[in-house]
């Protein structure tokens, strides 16, 4: 008798799983009896089981066919998927079952013939055409291949087959799913024609106007993006897809869109909770855009007409703090935790450390350092004790005691590995929050030292060094960051602005600052900086305009100082206070402001 080689053992157990997968997933409870091969799979009744028990239901899978799949397993397992997938997708024509037409996908799939793919999904679309899950494969395969162009009546069988009622969330899914398409213009001409019947259907028109609208965002085409944001919002003005839409072209500089946000807001008035996530996101842009005045404006509306959201009362919360409304902001955090409270999820239990650190700094800017030491107490989240530590550091930097700060911060352990570098970031910042330049300074340089491949800590190094005045420190180390990473736009415009604001070399500070625009065009900040740049070269009308356009995209006391002084000089010294006055709303401490109102003898 030959000696079976052990080499078959492991191939065996593993049929002996993939078989028991088959039973169990095909055949669950099948009488294996013996049957001719020609015979007819037939239906069997239900098992007797015990009283109490559900009765098992037989399949009527045959013998040949259970045979056909088991063979197909055993040739995907040992190493043949192609004559595997062949069996399987034979037997899944034959029975006409989605999990077969799935299974002969996934062998395909992992022996990466897409073509094989796509051969099984489209039998499987074309034998059970309601099947949900078909045309979808079919859509993911032709994208995977590249072949976009094909894919027009798929994504229409798709929209078809959707149910009236989840359309809408089908049609709102159709950006990303075409998101890693190089080709963005024919994704969308692609797009367009599919979705062109619901253009006209007025309850799938807004998400469709919306979808169109995102295809010409993927390329960077925003006045298209924003007329198609404009045509859905028209056809149905209650519809969150457009105002969505809008609220993206907002952060990406078209300010136009906010008309179209704020007439949305005005036809939804109700407390619908479908209501809740366009204001929220409206707060949270016009919070980016510094503009806090209006974020507490549109959250003190959404808490009035929503008191039971539990998000929109931190962010207010958070909002009252900054502007010094203390008693305010303790009451908004009081709501949100009591809320918080309520939902009792991982994400509230987050948010929750987030509003004790607040309270805290409340408590700190009373000078109640032990009710502030209490709300750190609260935080129990490993993750979060860094955070609460930190903030312990200032409470002990506020009463004089920065030695203390700083050794609390150094004797943290580190649990992470991205820890050691928090603890020496947080010590260079504390540092800076209290203007001990030169101390924060050497802190960013250690953590350079022994982060060197951290551009953003030689950034922050360079921007302290500039503090601290070296400002030869200062050049070497943008110079050193512009040649190991040549698309940083922040080192570009920071070097050329401190050129050009110490009046120096103006004509390169101007080529530095253009470089920046031309990495990062939509920069409210750097258009500042090349505004201001014009102006030291005397091109004052030129910066006039390009300033004007920086502070409208952007309000910000640094751009309203450098306008205000443009405006100053050229006589409109009216509209120069009213800039200023604008500037101290949004931070009266503003170091660039302050020094721009002292040297020009203001008193706005």
């Amino acid at each position: 008798m030959p000696v079976i080689s052990t080499h078959y053992h492991e191939p065996m157990n593993t049929l002996h799983r993939t078989a028991t997968l088959v039973l169990l997933g095909l055949a669950f409870g099948a009488a294996a009896q013996p049957t001719s091969p020609s015979a007819p799979a037939t239906s069997t009744t239900a098992a007797a089981s015990p009283a109490g028990e559900p009765a098992v239901e037989n399949s009527d899978l045959n013998a040949p066919l259970f045979y056909q799949l088991l063979l197909g397993e055993i040739n995907v397992v040992g190493g043949e998927p192609g004559a595997g997938y062949s069996l399987l997708l034979d037997a899944a024509r034959k029975r006409k079952d989605p999990d077969l037409y799935r299974r002969a996908v996934d062998v395909a799939l992992q022996a990466r013939s897409g073509e094989a793919a796509l051969t099984a999904a489209r039998a499987w679309a074309q034998e059970l055409p309601s099947s949900p899950q078909a045309n979808r494969f079919v859509l993911q395969i032709l994208l995977a291949l590249n072949r976009v162009a094909e894919t027009t009546p798929v994504l229409q069988a798709i929209l078809q087959a959707s149910p009236v009622i989840e359309r809408n969330d089908t049609i709102n899914a159709i950006p990303q799913t075409y998101g890693r398409v190089t080709d963005k213009a024919l994704a969308a001409t692609v797009v367009r024609e599919a979705l062109e019947p619901s253009l006209k259907q007025p309850f799938h028109a807004a998400a469709a106007w919306t979808t169109l609208g995102r295809m010409e965002l993927a390329q960077d085409r925003l006045p298209q993006a924003l007329a198609a944001a404009r045509k859905g919002h028209g056809i149905d003005p209650a519809s969150p897809f457009p105002a969505l839409l809008a609220l993206e072209l907002m952060e990406r500089g078209q300010a136009d869109a906010e008309v179209l946000v704020r007439e949305h807001l005005q036809a939804n008035t109700t407390q619908s909770p479908s209501n809740f996530a366009v204001p929220l996101a409206y707060a949270r842009i016009l919070v980016d855009l510094q503009r806090n005045s209006d974020a507490r404006t549109q959250l003190e509306s959404l808490t009035t007409r929503q008191p039971e959201q539990a998000e929109p009362w931190l962010l207010l919360g958070s909002l009252q703090l900054q502007d010094n409304a203390l008693p305010q902001a303790g009451a908004s955090l009081q709501k949100y935790m009591a809320l918080a409270r309520q939902a009792g999820d991982e994400r509230s239990a987050r948010s929750l450390t987030q509003a004790y650190l607040l309270m805290a700094q409340i408590a700190e800017q009373q000078q109640d350092f032990p009710t502030a030491n209490a709300w750190l107490d609260r935080i129990e989240n490993v993750d979060d004790i860094l955070a609460a530590q930190m903030r312990r550091a200032s409470l002990l930097a506020r009463q004089g005691q920065m030695d203390k700060a700083r050794e609390l911060l150094r004797s943290q352990p580190e649990r992470r590995p991205e820890d050691a570098r928090l603890k020496l970031v947080a010590e260079a910042q504390l540092l800076r929050d209290f203007k001990n330049w030169q101390q924060s300074y050497e802190v960013y340089s250690e953590a350079a030292a022994r982060f060197p491949q951290d551009t953003d800590l030689i950034y922050d190094q360079a921007m302290m060094a500039e503090k601290a005045g070296k400002l030869v420190d200062m050049e070497r180390l943008l110079r050193q960051l512009i040649a190991a990473k040549p698309d940083h736009h922040h080192a570009y415009n920071a070097l050329g602005y401190s050129l050009a604001d110490r009046n120096l070399r103006l004509p390169e500070a101007r080529q530095l600052i253009e470089k920046a625009i031309s990495l990062a065009p939509g920069d409210a900040y750097i258009q500042d900086s090349l505004g201001w740049v014009e102006f030291r070269m005397g091109n004052t009308v030129q910066a006039l305009t390009i300033l004007q356009g920086a502070y409208g995209k952007r309000p910000d006391p640094e751009i309203a100082a450098h306008l205000g002084e443009v405006l100053w000089t050229t006589g409109q010294r009216e509209q120069a206070l009213k800039i200023w006055r604008e500037g101290l709303l949004l931070s009266a401490d503003n170091e660039t402001l302050q020094e721009t109102l002292k040297r020009l003898q203001v008193q706005p």
